[in-house]
This record gives C-alpha cells, sequence and structure tokens, in this order.
C-alpha cells in the first residue's frame, strides 16, 4: 500500500499536491478494504487513468474484480494504398 502512496506523490508536481488523493485514498480502503483498492489502481494504470476519481469510478462499478487484459496488438491496416515504411526509405 506504500508504493501506491508513493506513487501518488511522486507523480505531481508539487508532492503536497497529492495529500488530498491520498487522504481520499485512505477512506476507499475504510470503504473497501486495501485489497480492492490496490486491485484498483493496478487497473487504473494499465488503462493510463491513474487519479482519484479513476480509482473510484472502478471500485463502485465493481471492475477491480475484473481481471485487465492488455489490449492486443492489431496488424497493420492491409490496402493498396498504404505504402509502408520501405516506401519512405528509397533515396531519390
Amino acid at each position: 500500500m506504500g508504493w501506491l502512496v508513493e506513487h501518488i506523490l511522486s507523480s505531481r508536481p508539487h508532492p503536497e499536491h497529492g495529500y488530498r488523493a491520498c487522504m481520499g485514498l485512505r477512506r476507499l480502503v475504510g470503504r473497501y478494504g486495501p485489497e480492492r483498492v490496490v486491485a484498483a489502481y493496478e487497473g487504473a494504470l494499465v488503462i493510463k487513468a491513474v487519479s482519484f476519481p479513476s480509482v473510484d469510478s472502478i471500485l463502485k462499478n465493481g471492475l477491480d474484480r475484473v481481471a485487465v487484459e492488455a489490449k492486443p496488438q492489431q496488424a497493420p491496416f492491409a490496402h493498396e494504398n498504404v505504402r509502408g515504411a520501405d516506401y519512405y526509405r528509397t533515396v531519390a
């Protein structure tokens, strides 16, 4: 749980800006328990939405209990008008 507070404080330009978020985090731990809050925060890290409202929403909707899967990489769009990287490497 300590790494969570450290991450919040270090991600702000001034650590003082993270105090309210840490206090809100403390309230969430009291309401949902530390395991769920850590799971919600890790989920927020994956989707790059690390903020108190995001973590709170994840907990309210029970999304911390759902496994977060990495988004599969899609193959590049194949079309006859797409030239690709090799086209631009040729020296004229």
